[in-house]
């Protein structure tokens, strides 16, 4: 049930013939993993907060510093030296304090990632490294929850849902990040965002529609990204989205998997 101050707060959704007070109650029911504080986690754990997503968990083992600023607006300058996790948390109280936040200042590991996923309904992932992006991919497929992932380059992001323990109106299983991005990249080709940049408002674009479409897959309204790629493109101004496909040779969920657990992750 809303309360009366909750029915004033979200009044703008509730209004909404797609939200509604029961889309809203579904939001207060939710509980979604965020993972990574940082240039898209910022956006995202704030726009969730304010939406009223009942529980939200933070996953960050870092400290602020102040080259984080231009983009990761969760924090501000009297943070700098805290703890990434802690950090936001306190912003997120600030921001709603109807939301509960639980804070998990470590590294996702083989070790921790299925029993802290597993607490959760919906895994948002906004991690800047290939390894953290398919371990995250690999425990929600197991774990059996829906994974929302973004990434930014340079000038450049993308973004799509993830329901690989699931199959689709056809009959065929939905396709898995691996279905997507076959090999992780081999190390150093590609520059760490201190060597290469980054335009800091692109982190908010793409981290804003990171919890719109958490939003709308636990509200369940509109057209979803599972299969579809969104791409935008800062220096054009370019939104394009490209269909991928569940790959039988997938080595998750295809037809012979060789992935049956999460022990290649080191």
């Amino acid at each position: 049930m809303l309360t009366a101050d909750e029915i004033e707060r979200y009044a703008r959704h509730i209004v909404l013939r797609e939200v509604g007070g029961p889309g809203q109650a579904a939001l207060k029911r939710a509980r979604v993993l965020v993972i990574g504080a940082g240039g898209l986690g910022a956006p995202a754990l704030l726009y969730l907060a304010a939406a009223g997503v009942g529980t939200l968990g933070v996953v960050d083992d870092d400290k602020v510093s102040l080259s984080n600023l231009q983009r990761q607006v969760i924090h501000g300058t009297p943070d700098v030296g805290a703890a990434k996790a802690e950090s936001a948390a306190a912003a997120i109280r600030r921001l709603n304090p109807h939301v509960t936040i639980n804070t998990h200042a470590l590294r996702l590991t083989a070790a921790n990632a299925l029993d802290l996923i597993g607490q959760y309904d919906i895994v948002t992932d906004g991690s800047d490294n290939f390894a953290t992006r398919y371990l995250v991919s690999d425990a929600c497929y197991f774990a059996r929850r829906i994974l929302v992932t973004a990434a930014v380059g340079t000038f450049d992001g993308s973004l799509t849902t993830i329901r690989a323990h699931e199959r689709g109106r056809d009959g065929r299983p939905n396709p898995s990040y691996r279905c997507l991005f076959p090999e992780s990249p081999a190390p150093g080709s590609i520059p760490a965002c201190a060597e290469a940049g980054i335009l800091g408002a692109l982190t908010g674009v793409i981290g804003s529609m990171m919890a719109l479409e958490v939003i709308r897959e636990i509200v369940g309204f509109g057209e979803g990204l599972v299969g579809r790629l969104l791409m935008v493109d800062a220096r054009a101004m370019r939104f394009e989205t490209v269909a991928y496909g569940w790959d039988s040779k997938n080595p998750l969920n295809g037809e012979r998997p060789t992935i049956v657990d999460l022990s290649s992750h080191v």
